[in-house]
């Protein structure tokens, strides 16, 4: 940096004593790599885009000044209740002003046994179902499941010695024996039929079921007791405490952690102090929620003062122009734009599919073994 400003002063000396400008012509033959350019110098109009599109580059730089202010400032005032997703069922952070943050104890563990047993079952459904086709043909799979085989008969051996009821331990086995059956039939014979794949999924399925209650039932009342002692710490600042939870695209709907949050914050807080972040992974950091967070509020600030509505901004601002631009392509087609209906921008609606009307079909497992989809 020093070099390139002492360059900066003596160039400008340079061309200040009245020395000519030099041209190309000028330039040693040893620059021509680095210097010359066959290109034809950049336009008015394009140098003027530049300017104008750098103003909108530069904002970036002046946001995450403002939130890093802004994320000190939140953290100062309000108590936040974080709650991430994580392969050990969740994970609770309670941030109170001026304390450190506190971490709640993870899940009981037979809520990772009983889903680690469950996801067995599909994975190996997944070893199989790429070579569907012709599973003589490309006998790659044989050398993964005779791998995962191994891996499943060490874990069923030391379930006998899990943390978890008689009864929790003969599912998890029952399970697993059914898996290894399926399994060396495979092995066995080479080959597999789609028939055969579907017999072991369904036979399988009414065991996942039960795996899914169990585990559920462990992660639910796990942190609905968390949350109860929070709420009792908290006091009168539960009320001003906001409650941050993300998800992925396929955990929207039955998202147990934002769920079991809004049972202790209500639906008056949905959207306002109680959110759901969508994360691109099933996993995200404390870090990346705070700085989303901070980003939200700040922004609500900004609705209030620009638009005179703090949650506004909760709303891509472009998508209002976007509406009616979209509403009048589709009319020059002759067709009617499909857009979802305008609500009130604090709107404490789910922020996930709420509305029964909006399909057909099952909703539950109930309403599949009803229509005699599946077999208890």
């Amino acid at each position: 940096m020093k070099t390139k400003s002492l360059l900066l002063i003596a160039t400008a000396a340079f061309l200040a004593c009245g020395s000519p400008v030099i041209g190309a012509d000028d330039v040693p033959a040893f620059f021509t790599p680095i210097v010359l350019n066959s290109q034809p110098p950049p336009t008015k109009e394009k140098l003027a885009s530049q300017a104008v599109y750098q103003l909108n580059n530069s904002m970036f730089d002046i946001y995450d000044n403002a939130l890093a202010v802004y994320q000190k400032n939140i953290r100062a005032r309000v108590p936040l209740i974080m709650g991430l997703f994580s392969g050990k069922g969740g994970r609770f952070i309670l941030y109170r002003p001026g304390q450190e943050p506190l971490e709640a104890p993870s899940v009981p563990p037979i809520y990772q046994a009983a889903k680690s047993v469950g996801h067995t079952a599909m994975a190996t459904y997944a070893c199989v179902a790429p070579y569907l086709a012709d599973p003589k043909a490309d006998p790659s799979w044989l050398r993964l499941m005779r791998s995962y085989r191994l891996e499943i008969q060490m874990a069923k051996e030391g379930i006998a010695n899990l943390d978890a009821t008689p009864e929790q331990q003969a599912l998890l086995q029952d399970t697993l024996s059914q898996i290894l059956t399926f399994q060396d039939a495979c092995i066995k014979n080479g080959t597999f039929t789609y028939a055969e794949v579907l017999a072991y999924a369904r036979g399988v399925e009414p065991n996942l079921e039960k795996l899914i209650a169990v585990a559920s039932s462990a992660q639910v009342g796990h942190w609905v007791g968390v949350l109860t002692e929070w709420k009792k710490m908290l006091g009168d600042d539960w009320s001003k405490t906001y409650g941050l939870s993300n998800t992925i695209y396929v955990a929207r709907q039955n998202n147990i952690i934002f769920s079991v949050m809004a049972q202790f914050f209500g639906k008056e807080a949905f959207n306002d102090r109680l959110l759901l972040l969508e994360t691109t992974d099933f996993q995200t950091t404390p870090e990346l929620m705070m700085t989303a967070f901070a980003r939200i509020v700040g922004d609500r600030v900004l609705g209030e003062v620009f638009f005179a509505d703090d949650r506004l901004m909760d709303f891509e601002l472009l998508g209002f122009g976007g509406r009616a631009a979209i509403e009048s392509e589709m009319k020059k087609l002759g067709q009617t734009a499909l857009l979802p209906p305008l609500v009130p921008f604090n709107s404490t609606e789910w922020p996930m599919k709420t509305d029964p009307a909006s399909g057909t079909g099952p909703a539950s497992f109930d309403d599949l073994h009803k229509a005699g989809l599946l077999k208890r």
